[in-house]
Parts: structure tokens; C-alpha cells; sequence
């Protein structure tokens, strides 16, 4: 079965990415980066960088709060199962 897509999603490169089943092996720069899009990123700056793997790691469970509170990202939150895949992640052992 071929993963779906979220046609809002895409950290800014004109494509939405690819969601992973979920017997499929997760890593960040595949799974995990292209569902912050660049507006995301750049609001975040102030805090980490969205797209950095050692960011993300560090903050991981803060943005999957922020994820499951809808308060993120800041104009609308994530479909269910987008979050979902970063949760995966996270429970994947947050593989790089």
C-alpha cells in the first residue's frame, strides 16, 4: 500500500511529504523535516531550528505536546495522523 499525502504539508518545497506506514523504518530527514514547513521553521527560530535533527531531538516531547494541544504549528494544527508520524518517530527512538 503507498503511503498518502497531506497536500498542505511540506516544509516549503512544493510538494507535501510522503506519510510512512507504519511498518516502514522512520528517519528524520525522510519522515520527520518535511512536515515543518519553512513558515514553520522560521517561527520557531527563536527557540530551535525545525529542521535540525538535534533540535528536534532535544524538543521532541515539547512539540509533540504542542502537536496534540493544536498549538502547533501556529495557524492550524496538524491532521491526526501527521502527528501521529512524529509520534512514531518519538517512539521509534527518534531515529536519525
Amino acid at each position: 500500500m503507498p503511503a498518502t499525502t497531506d497536500p498542505t504539508a511540506g516544509a516549503g518545497r512544493g510538494r507535501a511529504p510522503a506519510i510512512p506506514m507504519e511498518e516502514e523504518p522512520m528517519r528524520f530527514e525522510d519522515d520527520i523535516k518535511p512536515l515543518f514547513r519553512e513558515r514553520d521553521r522560521d517561527s520557531m527560530r527563536f527557540a530551535f531550528d525545525l529542521w535540525s535533527a538535534d533540535d528536534v531531538f532535544t524538543h521532541a516531547d515539547a512539540i509533540l505536546a504542542r502537536l496534540n494541544a493544536g498549538t502547533m504549528p501556529c495557524d492550524g494544527a496538524w491532521p491526526a495522523e501527521r502527528v501521529d508520524v512524529f509520534r512514531r518517530w518519538i517512539d521509534a527512538g527518534k531515529p536519525a
